[in-house]
């Protein structure tokens, strides 16, 4: 598995939150049940490098608190028969791995989010790269079905990992 996290601009932040966002990830694809061995990109932004990038990617004018990238067009969530339709066009050919996506994280967002939520700026973490996993896998949020669907499962990723809203 390779996880790769990157910052944009040098920032402050608690080192800890790598080994937070790496831990959501390989258990997010472990509880998607993914049987390969795959690969993350993880850009740690600010409010001005996410607004650039919502901009010229999504024709959004406005920062976000995390924006997902997925390399694979699913059907349904978390269903990887699509690669078997072309397996070459999924995998590193240098690694073998499975290419998820990139996920790009607002460090801005994180600290004043988890004011906002009254809960800890680790567990605000580990709560925006569930979520964006999921949208790596095919989850979204567009109608309430979808909503109450990723919502449940993001939840769960977070309990069974501990990182609930007391956690400090």
């Amino acid at each position: 598995m390779t996880i790769t996290i990157t910052e944009d601009k040098e920032l402050s932040y608690p080192e800890e939150f790598n080994t937070i966002i790496k831990d959501i990830i390989e258990y997010s694809i472990d509880y998607l049940k993914c049987p390969y061995e795959c690969e993350v990109e993880v850009i740690l932004t600010d409010n001005d490098g996410i607004h650039e990038l919502n901009k010229a990617e999504r024709g959004i004018d406005a920062p976000t608190d995390v924006l997902s990238f997925p390399m694979l067009d699913f059907s349904e969530p978390a269903d990887l028969s699509i690669i078997e339709e072309n397996p070459n066009e999924y995998f590193n050919p240098e690694t073998g791995e499975l290419l998820l996506g990139d996920i790009v994280l607002n460090l801005d967002r994180v600290k004043s989010q988890a004011l906002d939520y009254g809960h800890s700026e680790k567990r605000e973490i580990a709560f925006l790269t569930a979520h964006s996993m999921l949208h790596l896998f095919g989850y979204d949020h567009m109608n309430d079905r979808e909503r109450e669907v990723m919502e449940r499962t993001q939840d769960d990723i977070l309990n069974k990992r501990g990182y609930t809203r007391d956690y400090e």
